[in-house]
């Protein structure tokens, strides 16, 4: 229900918005959407609201953390709808996260045909690729994978890795 300010009640800024209550009072916790209360302690929104749930949701969508939504948020105005230049402030933010992330997928898509370096050795090429677990030795989880992340730790890995045609299969 808006009340006569054209504030909204959680359960209308619910529905319009499409995100339940609960996590509309969690966005509130963390401090991404604000509320006034009323004075029997309901929660009312201003309608600029809708646009904050509509980035966070978008956000998300992209990959970005609530940590990053939150700081990004926290650049932009509380009780009105950004103006372009506020608004392109961040989304130039948004557009080389978005970048790095393509170019993260990529890498992946790449990697996926070959060896992830799990050090499973369930595989044929495993064999190939990861003789005697030599990722097992640079850490848990998908070594090869992980390289983009750890730029020092991909290349000590690649000089480790050897090529199928160096080393012997077992």
């Amino acid at each position: 229900m808006t009340d006569r300010d054209g504030r909204l009640a959680i359960g209308e800024l619910a529905a319009r918005s499409g995100v339940a209550p609960s996590a509309l009072r969690y966005y509130e916790e963390l401090g991404l959407i604000h509320s006034e209360r009323t004075t029997g302690n309901q929660r009312r929104y201003p309608r600029a609201t809708l646009r904050r749930v509509a980035f966070v949701r978008a956000a998300q969508r992209v990959g970005l953390s609530l940590e990053e939504v939150r700081a990004a948020l926290d650049r932009l105005p509380v009780d009105r709808a950004p103006n372009a230049t506020e608004w392109n402030a961040v989304a130039r933010t948004w557009q080389r996260r978005i970048d790095e992330q393509i170019a993260e997928l990529e890498r992946l898509k790449e990697r996926l045909t070959g060896c992830i370096g799990c050090g499973c050795l369930s595989l044929r090429k495993c064999r190939l690729y990861n003789p005697h677990d030599i990722a097992g030795t640079h850490g848990p989880g998908p070594r090869y994978l992980l390289e983009a992340d750890d730029p020092d730790g991909a290349q000590e890995a690649e000089e480790t890795r050897g090529t199928p045609e160096a080393e012997p299969a077992r």
